[in-house]
């Protein structure tokens, strides 16, 4: 049969006509960027080497070879040579000059340093009983350096203006949080707003030390921690692009002020990836549900806008072409010069640095899509844009966002288009179809990737990414309008940027609801043999979904098991698992280095001790005990390994109150409690000796801290809150983090006798070896628990302990070896209770 007989057939020149898919210049472009891969920490010498010899092949072969390898071979060859080149010349550019050999000495230096990249805020974490303070992380580049000898007092330690040798180098600038900034004077409490607000291009006069780079392979020639005296200065101001760049964002932020908090901190990152305002728990439900790619500047935001220029998908080259162009009367070449004049200006407001010029190649691309409807020269484009791309940047080739990117452009090109129309042959809505298409080819594609950043695999992608779909584009539409009226009439702007928070709003619930699902993610080995093996099951459920979707039942089956697996009802969950046990009393959560006890008073209800180190082991555990009521939420003290986890109490929960213990220390994480609460509109009330509450069946007295006991020499450990809890004829004595001297001062206390034979022990400060004798006999406890971390660094719990309550007749279970830990039965000489494990 002729193709002019072929029902399908639209005729060569018809937009859409779609014909084999061109690959000649996908081989060397793949080549080009392992090429890269490999060749940027090798040493100068043989990356040039290697251009040599792949040069001469290729000439050779394409003046002396035949047949019909021989073109694409050379080519090959040819881009390898290229490919070399490139990245011997940025490699060693990276690695040589005064800074990297500094670095290997940790030096101390006076620079000056122009910034690449928006400053933006560490992630904070917990070390121990302390949260590190949050700094500030910038990018920038060394254009002139020299040693400081005797800096830190010595007047001359910054060196004069012009001092040094110039130099190129990237370095990764780490600014503690008594480090004022430049133009401020003294460590004021704005200093860290005061370095976000620096803006790309900016150069810095600066004291600081060097070390070699954390993360070896990185376009990174040292860290450089800045020094807080001399005071760092402003050398030059930011370019005119820059500056044009900078208002427009801050007008953004400014006409987001307003709106609700999820839609404020996500707008800004939708419309130009500023995600200043992104805090970590909205970050983390973002990467839960795979879709962070919506917080980055991608392509995506360029198409968007494009499209809604040039109208619908293969009408671009049409006389019934749609779009604003069109509407206005604008010609076809018109059209194609604003449609780059609206590609500069995206590059220049979202920064023209090397992700941002990825975004636009990988949105021309899908530009050519818009425009044409033609698949067959879509993937050489996209091959010619990576080629060009790893040429221009090599860096580019070691980066995840990179990789992601193409990986998605090319599933959508390649994938997406037969799985959306073997959807259709089966009756799928053809809207549906698409969406549902796109998002599995782009899930399935990127998957392996994004295991090996997170050492996780989403369940709930697909059905996110479907989700918001429709939400993004007017989200980023109305953002871009906001961002353009800014400048010209503020009132107009946020009238705009409230209208975009519908939308932007929507996506944060989707991922914030996806997130916390039970079964949203399981565990994944999180490196390339992990992601070759997930490649390998994504190929297998293709081929086997290939057979399924012709038997609709079992589609429907498989779909209802994949549910039940990512809600995973308590019923059936407890039915399965036997996790959470039925009618449990207490439950100690598995959450690290840390503590975090849950006390049950009803169906959902219960009073939470404590809320361990991080949000998400907290919040997962009391997500799968089912609660969603918290009457009183008991922090023992402030270290952060007790308190650094509340954000995942209070995630999607109903808490009436917070009791704190009176001494407030230290002060930061005190601070940050007090933050949280207010923010939440939760009291916060102070925990006094004598104190006791009933809440359905559980009653508690408070032993510890008595009011009149002297200055604890340990601070906050001896300031714990401590409690006796009753619940169906069971005692259980929960010592939060005491120390030997206030434990001795509790066996002193009118309440010393209510102490003695206990059913369950929470036993103090992890198992440390700082425990009283005198105390653990009289408690007696019939089951010892012990909150810690696996591996810890601090020996917890310690043999010695263990030893001491075992000779009491204890049993003890510890969270780093038995897990999450749940206490059943009730009390008294035959009562029944038992102890499950998760």
């Amino acid at each position: 049969m002729s193709a002019e007989s072929d029902p399908g057939w639209k005729g060569d020149a018809h937009p859409r006509q779609e014909g084999p898919v061109d690959l000649r210049l996908a081989g060397p472009a793949l080549a080009a960027w392992a090429t890269a891969v490999l060749v940027l920490d090798v040493p100068l010498a043989w990356s040039l080497g290697v251009a040599g010899v792949c040069l001469v092949g290729g000439v050779a072969l394409l003046r002396v070879g035949s047949g019909r390898c021989r073109a694409p071979v050379a080519a090959v060859l040819l881009c390898v040579a290229a490919s070399a080149v490139s990245a011997g010349l940025h490699g060693a550019d990276v690695r040589r000059g005064p800074v990297p050999e500094v670095a290997r000495r940790f030096g101390t230096v006076t620079a000056e340093v122009e910034l690449t990249a928006d400053p933006w805020l560490s992630r904070p974490r917990v070390r121990g009983d302390r949260a590190a303070p949050v700094g500030v992380l910038a990018r920038g580049e060394v254009r002139r350096v020299g040693e400081a000898e005797g800096v830190g007092g010595g007047e001359g330690a910054g060196g004069g203006e012009g001092a040094g040798a110039l130099t190129r180098s990237p370095v990764l600038l780490v600014v503690d949080a008594d480090v004022p900034a430049p133009g401020v004077r003294g460590a004021a409490p704005d200093a860290r707003t005061a370095w976000l607000r620096l803006l790309p291009s900016t150069r810095l006069r600066l004291t600081g030390r060097l070390a070699p780079p954390t993360t070896p392979g990185d376009r990174t020639a040292a860290v450089l921690r800045v020094r807080d005296w001399p005071p760092p200065e402003i050398a030059a101001g930011p370019t005119a692009p820059q500056r044009l760049a900078g208002r427009l964002r801050a007008g953004l932020r400014e006409a987001t002020e307003e709106l609700p908090s999820d839609a404020r901190a996500l707008l800004p990152g939708l419309v130009v990836g500023d995600t200043s305002r992104i805090t970590p728990e909205l970050d983390d439900a973002f990467k839960a549900t795979d879709l962070a790619h919506t917080l980055a500047v991608s392509g995506s935001n360029l198409t968007i806008l494009l499209a809604l220029l040039i109208g619908p998908p293969g009408m671009a080259g049409l006389a019934e072409r749609r779009g604003v162009a069109p509407f206005l009367g604008l010609s076809l070449r018109t059209t194609a010069m604003l449609a780059g004049a609206l590609t500069v200006a995206f590059v220049i407001v979202c920064r023209p640095d090397p992700s941002v010029l990825r975004a636009a190649a990988c949105g021309a691309v899908a530009l050519l899509a818009l425009a044409t409807g033609r698949r067959r020269s879509l993937v050489p484009a996209l091959a010619t844009a990576v080629l060009l791309l790893v040429l221009y940047d090599p860096w580019l080739a070691r980066s995840y966002g990179f990789v992601l990117s193409v990986v998605a452009t090319g599933a959508l090109l390649l994938l997406a288009p037969r799985w959306s129309e073997a959807l259709l042959r089966r009756g799928v809505p053809a809207r549906l179809a698409e969406g549902l298409a796109a998002a599995a080819a782009a899930q399935a594609a990127c998957a392996p990737v994004v295991a090996v950043l997170s050492a996780r695999v989403s369940l709930v992608a697909v059905p996110c990414n479907l989700l918001v779909e429709l939400a993004v584009a007017p989200a980023t539409v109305l953002g871009f309008a906001a961002l353009g009226a800014a400048p010209v009439s503020m009132p107009l702007a946020k009238a705009l940027a409230w209208c975009a928070s519908w939308p932007a709003g929507w996506i944060a619930t989707v991922a914030r609801t996806g997130a916390a699902q039970p079964g949203a993610g399981v565990d994944w080995p999180g490196s390339w043999p992990g992601a070759l093996l997930l490649a390998a099951v994504t190929v297998a459920l293709v081929l086997l979904g290939r057979r399924l979707i012709r038997h609709p039942w079992w589609c429907g089956a498989l779909a209802l098991l994949l549910l039940l697996v990512v809600v995973r009802p308590a019923p059936l969950t407890r039915a399965v698992t036997g996790w959470p046990p039925p009618n449990w009393r207490f439950a100690m959560c598995d959450v690290g280095q840390g503590d975090a006890t849950v006390l049950s008073a009803g169906p959902g209800t219960a009073v939470v001790v404590d809320a361990g180190p991080d949000p998400a082991p907290v919040d997962r555990c009391l997500r799968e005990l089912g609660i969603t009521r918290i009457p009183l939420l008991v922090l023992t003290h402030f270290h952060a390994d007790h308190v650094g986890g509340l954000s995942g109490v209070l995630r999607g929960r109903s808490v009436a109150a917070i009791e704190t213990t009176p001494f407030a220390e230290p002060p930061d994480q005190a601070e940050s409690v007090r933050r949280e609460a207010a923010t939440h509109h939760i009291p916060l009330t102070t925990a006094a000796a004598g104190e006791e509450r009933r809440v359905g069946p559980l009653t508690w007295r408070v032993l510890w801290p008595q009011p009149d006991a002297p200055a604890s020499p340990d601070g906050p450990n001896d300031a714990s809150i401590t409690l006796l809890v009753h619940t169906a004829g069971l005692r259980l004595l929960l010592l939060g983090d005491l120390e030997p001297p206030a434990q001795q001062q509790l066996l002193h206390t009118p309440e010393a006798s209510d102490l003695s034979r206990v059913d369950v022990l929470k036993v103090a400060h992890h198992g440390s070896a700082y425990q009283d004798p005198a105390l653990l006999h009289l408690a007696a406890p019939r089951v010892a628990l012990i909150s810690c971390g696996t591996g810890n660094p601090y020996g917890h719990p310690a043999p010695s302990t263990i030893t001491a309550l075992r000779s009491t007749g204890a049993t003890v279970l510890r969270t780093d070896r038995d897990g999450a830990l749940a206490l059943t039965g009730s009390g008294g000489p035959h009562g029944g209770m038992k102890v499950m494990r998760d």
